[in-house]
């Protein structure tokens, strides 16, 4: 790892290496594997919410209903995340892992910065919901009234494609803008005292420190994430606690 220059509240970054990447898959396993009640029971929050919205899109057609659904996860997703940092953290720290003492923790965060990236977060999926509806507005309007929960083919059509090409495409953006803004802010929330415009900042600076390795550990939580929801959302067991404990590593090598 190289030193990069302090920035916002003298927040020390160092430039990650691809050994960074592997530690932090370890020590999250590890985490894991010492604490295993703990990652399950925050998994099960997603798998539980994944399997309301597939029932209410496939058993009985609601789209509308996935919406304000969906808009739940990054409401309590930071809080979530908290939850696996705060068990690393204990355990990397040697205290008492306890239910009272990780949700104790969980639930002060209200009354610090996590509620404020929470609040990104969901400007940043009310937007992207928005942008979509309108990116299949554009190209698919005037095509033919069809559900497409059950009608794939206007996927195939020359309009269809270039929707999917267009939206794919903005969506990477997207997720690469979210992806920067929060791949440490979160754990240096929980961790310090700091506003979270400046743990925003300073996430970004990890990953414009060494773009090509945030970049690919970006994609393997996206793979991981989208593997882990394949099976029924069952995988999201193993994938959520492993790289929520490993983010909590990764954090800690890079932010000195």
């Amino acid at each position: 790892m190289d030193l990069v220059e302090e920035g916002p509240a003298e927040v020390t970054v160092l430039a990650a290496d691809w050994s960074d990447l592997g530690v932090a898959l370890r020590e999250g396993w590890r985490d894991f594997r010492r604490a295993p009640a703990y990652g399950l029971a925050f998994a099960l929050i997603y798998v539980l919410g994944g399997w309301m919205i597939w029932g209410a899109l496939t058993l009985r057609g609601q789209l509308w209903w996935t919406i304000p659904a969906s808009a739940g996860f990054p409401i309590l997703g930071p809080f979530i995340a908290c939850g696996f940092y705060e068990t690393s953290r204990r355990i990397e720290a040697g205290e008492a892992l306890s239910p009272s003492a990780v949700f104790g923790v969980i639930l002060r965060q209200k009354d610090r910065q996590i509620p404020s990236m929470a609040a990104v977060i969901v400007v940043f999926f009310l937007f992207w919901n928005f942008l979509s509806h309108m990116i299949f507005a554009l190209f698919l309007g005037t095509a033919t009234l069809t559900n497409v929960t059950s009608s794939l083919a206007v996927f195939a059509t020359p309009a269809g494609v270039a929707m999917l090409a267009v939206g794919t495409a903005i969506g990477a953006v997207f997720s690469l803008v979210l992806f920067s803004i929060s791949v440490v802010s979160l754990p240096l929330l929980l961790d310090r005292e700091v506003d979270f415009v400046t743990a925003m900042i300073t996430s970004v600076r990890t990953v414009t420190a060494a773009p090509v390795v945030m970049l690919v550990w970006g994609g393997l939580i996206a793979l991981g994430l989208f593997a882990g929801m394949v099976p029924g959302f069952m995988g999201l067991f193993l994938v959520l606690p492993l790289f929520g404990h490993a983010t909590w590593h990764l954090y800690r090598r890079l932010i000195a």
